[in-house]
């Protein structure tokens, strides 16, 4: 079927008009229930589980396109070929005081399906941090023991028959619209990470996503580590399991494709709180504003930037800033855009006795034949090169490890920002190939890819506006390293990389005796003073900000409570990921009318 016609017999709307009115023009439009702002990886699932009941009428907007027919959203060695294209947000940080007063490369996702176009690994966190959350809001409903179940409710685990042995498929979800599985490639550069780790001191790890905690070393491809590819050999989205075509047949449910929320409207004339009651949108900065108004509930799930840019624009964050930028005053909430955190990771490469599929990005006319020979392969089978998550193992760690950083050699106190004295405070990851630049530099040497990111780190920043102008980029300063446990953290991670790849069977693999400056054989030698310069100077991001709308209480920072309602409105909340919407959707059909059986 042309692919015109296919979004025609769909709900995914182009045409505005359809559903919404003109700015300007007197108002004729059928309001919606619920407006889901963002069709990421919670508004789709929002969507679908609110549109199950025909009572609901349902509108989500997504500023993008689809992602279904884009074969690098469906490829999970491609996710990088989406960066610098029409469907990224193409962010920077603001200049980093902390990191040479260098500005970060910040990619959104601008479709369905969001930001999961990442390395598809589906590990859900440390149990730690769903209890933190629920000491943090009082509502032992986010402790891990009792929303663990909601993960249960996307999955619908694929196992695979070689290592079915391997994972206990009992404990995994089975009729959710998410297939996970383990059906990725393996490449042995991993492998031999995976075993060197053990080697050193870094159990193994069967299975992450159990109450056990995510400490240890596994797979993430085709044995233990689950990944969002399915047993088809492709990137599973939320667009791709939620929209399906039954779903988006639902009279009762509109998408709306290349519509960008610009501000959230309230009802500010009545006597008490505001009101959220529509929202204004367009296609581009140039085009006509639409209004779509909302009878029940407004649900903000564009991501940890454009949520808290979108509340600013409305008038929702510190009276100070807004009257700054002129924006006029909704409601005072200082702590919108406060906390903005993300996981910094550092990169480095070593060179590698064997071969490796570096001509994912080809560099010659023998890497673009096997290229194209790899393309061939994958299209045709659903295997080889391209059918790697790149990212294929992984070890979480504490940076206070006695085992691995023996306090004779480590005599320094860093403070601890875990949840738990189980919730890891790096990972380190080994990928097919070293790389620079988000993958779009490949090194012309076969290379080890080793990195480590920092996952609690202790630096916080903020998002602000630019101007009151919703085309104009939000101001994100991530405060990269600004406090010093973070830096010292990154070394310790840095070291037990150099100690994993001096141990066996990575050590007979990775050729040290390489003196080419553009590898990182040479930073062995260095201090830890000279190798927290390193980090500054190359640090990046894994692509994981968060923070920016904070559930916690009022007076603690917060933006949601745990019901994650905006504070200080009504009708207004704030939600992002798949395991979050669901239970979210479940809390708004209690709510409204439509009661979930416990």
């Amino acid at each position: 079927m042309p692919l015109f016609n296919f979004l025609g017999s769909s709900k995914y709307v182009t045409d505005s008009s359809r559903f919404a009115q003109r700015v300007g023009d007197v108002n004729t439009a059928q309001a919606f229930d619920f407006i889901i702002i963002g069709g990421g990886t919670a508004g789709c699932v929002l969507a679908s589980r609110l549109s199950e009941n025909p009572n609901f009428r349902v509108l989500v907007l997504e500023a993008g396109g689809s992602g279904k027919n884009l074969i690098f959203t469906r490829i999970p060695s491609a996710f990088t070929l989406l960066f610098h294209t029409k469907h990224i947000y193409e962010l920077h940080t603001e200049k980093q005081a902390s990191a040479h007063n260098r500005s970060v490369y910040w990619p959104r996702g601008k479709m369905l399906g969001g930001c999961k176009f990442n390395i598809d690994e589906a590990q859900y966190g440390a149990p730690g941090d769903f209890d933190e959350w629920a000491r943090i809001t009082g509502d032992d409903s986010w402790a891990w023991a009792n929303f663990q179940h909601y993960f249960r409710k996307i999955e619908k685990y694929v196992p695979n028959p070689t290592y079915a042995k391997e994972i206990n498929a009992a404990a995994k979800g089975s009729d959710g619209p998410v297939k996970v599985g383990y059906f990725t490639s393996l490449h042995p550069q991993c492998e031999d990470f995976v075993t060197t780790c053990t080697n050193v001191d870094i159990p193994f790890s069967s299975d992450f996503n159990t109450s056990s905690g995510t400490r240890g070393v596994s797979r993430i491809s085709e044995w233990i580590g689950m990944t969002y590819v399915d047993d088809q050999g492709e990137r599973v989205s939320s667009e791709s399991a939620y929209f399906t075509k039954e779903v988006l047949a639902r009279p009762n449910l509109v998408v709306a494709l290349y519509a960008q929320v610009t501000r959230i409207l309230f009802d500010t004339k009545a006597e008490g709180t505001p009101r959220a009651i529509g929202i204004e949108f367009a296609r581009s900065e140039n085009s006509p504003q639409y209004r779509a108004y909302a009878q029940k509930e407004v649900i903000l799930s564009a991501g940890a930037i454009h949520s808290p840019h979108i509340l600013l624009l409305s008038g929702i964050g510190d009276t100070g800033h807004l009257r700054d930028v002129k924006v006029d005053v909704v409601h005072d909430l200082p702590s919108v855009g406060s906390r903005l955190v993300d996981h910094p990771v550092m990169d480095l490469a070593f060179k590698d006795r064997g071969t490796t599929p570096k001509y994912i990005r080809p560099n010659s006319l023998l890497e673009a034949f096997k290229f194209l020979s790899a393309g061939f392969l994958y299209l045709t089978t659903r295997t080889g090169a391209l059918s790697t998550n790149v990212a294929e193992a992984a070890a979480f760690v504490r940076s206070d490890d006695p085992k691995l950083f023996p306090p004779d050699e480590y005599p320094e106190k860093i403070k601890d920002t875990t949840s738990a004295k189980d919730s890891p405070d790096l990972e380190l990851f080994s990928t097919i190939c070293g790389y620079k630049d988000h993958g779009r530099y490949m090194y012309p040497h076969h290379t080890v890819g080793l990195h480590v990111t920092l996952l609690r780190p202790a630096s916080a920043g903020t998002l602000r506006l630019k101007s009151s102008n919703p085309w104009d980029n939000p101001l994100m300063d991530p405060r990269y390293l600004a406090e010093s446990e973070d830096i010292q953290k990154l070394v310790r991670g840095v070291r037990l990389l150099f100690k994993i790849s001096k141990a066996e069977p990575l050590a007979s693999r990775i050729d040290h005796s390489n003196t080419d400056p553009i590898l990182d054989h040479g930073l062995l030698q260095k201090s830890d003073e000279e190798l927290a310069e390193v980090i500054r100077e190359r640090l990046s991001t894994l692509y994981h900000p968060a923070g920016t709308c904070r559930m916690a209480p009022r007076q603690d920072g917060g933006v949601v409570d745990s019901e994650l309602r905006v504070y200080g409105v009504q009708g207004l909340r704030a939600g992002a990921v798949f395991a979050m919407a669901e239970k979210l959707s479940d809390i708004l059909k209690n709510q409204h009318g439509s009661p979930v059986k416990a």
